[in-house]
């Protein structure tokens, strides 16, 4: 599975039609509602803003595609095919449309669409996705620097420290090393 890094767009005019492609990373589904609700607020004057998403969950991989007022099938369901074909997750693909008066029929719009779609994720930076989990640690004062430096090998990070009679820490790093991080640091506490 992939992502993409950061928000990217394209623009092209098809048969007089401005086709505007956002490609935008989200992690969850309020990230994707603030993305929507901006890109209304961007383009209150578009004919259509049609989407395709799909968000990794604890459950699977949730998705869906809006035709925004278009033909059924021929707007969300072209980009969310691109989304798929690419493997893409955590991410939100919209295309806005500001039609010129010209139809494009059903056919040229699913190649409008789909089109721009496969432009905006060609031209957008992809990375092979990585999944990370939230670990709780208990640890000694002295193993604060080499776990903070163990985590930032790992790009990880330090979220949370309480200080007491020892360090309460919550850290963020790629679930593939949650465990073997865990072991190492929780193996060295010494017993109460």
């Amino acid at each position: 599975m992939y992502c993409v890094e950061s928000t990217h767009r394209v623009e092209e005019i098809i048969k007089k039609s401005r086709f505007i492609g956002i490609i935008a990373p989200c992690s969850n589904e309020k990230e994707l509602i603030e993305v929507l609700s901006r890109l209304r607020a961007d383009y209150p004057a578009a004919s259509h803003i049609a989407f395709a998403y799909r968000l990794n969950s604890p459950k699977g991989i949730v998705s869906r595609f809006f035709d925004a007022g278009e033909p059924s099938g021929t707007a969300g369901k072209p980009i969310f095919q691109h989304l798929e074909g690419k493997d893409l997750i955590n991410v939100l693909l919209a295309v806005v449309r500001y039609f010129s008066g010209i139809k494009l029929g059903a056919g040229g719009l699913t190649r409008a669409y789909g089109g721009t779609a496969k432009k905006v994720i060609d031209g957008s930076s992809i990375v092979p996705y990585v999944e990370y989990r939230n670990i709780a640690l208990q640890i000694e004062y002295n193993q604060l620097q080499p776990l903070d430096y163990q985590l930032k090998q790992l790009q990880g990070e330090i979220v949370k420290q309480t200080f007491s009679d020892k360090v309460e820490v919550v850290a963020r790093l790629p679930a593939d090393h949650a465990e073997a991080v865990t072991a190492q640091f929780a193996g060295k506490q010494s017993p109460d």
